[in-house]
């Protein structure tokens, strides 16, 4: 069953390349969605797809890149943002 979850993830995750390592990761998982860095230091990450695969992401997400110091991850339910592959905005 496909379903779409957003992460909001706190730390060191700007400058680090984590946007364009979790479109890898998406993308080799089969995701869809978008990684975008937010105004307050964060990436918010909108992934759609199986549960397993989202849970996959989930766990590589509190990792990052090397250079990436992960502090939180928030997680909630999101909306289908339609968009083909994954991107990075």
């Amino acid at each position: 069953m496909r379903s779409c979850k957003r992460f909001l993830v706190s730390g060191r995750v700007q400058g680090v390349f984590y946007r364009a390592s979790t479109r890898e990761q998406a993308l080799e998982l089969g995701l869809t969605g978008y990684a975008r860095n937010l105004p307050d230091g964060r990436v918010e990450v909108i992934a759609c797809g199986p549960a397993a695969s989202l849970g996959v992401l989930k766990a590589w997400l509190h990792d990052g890149p090397r250079l990436a110091e992960v502090t939180g991850i928030e997680e909630s339910l999101a909306e289908d943002p339609g968009v083909d592959g994954f991107e990075t905005r």
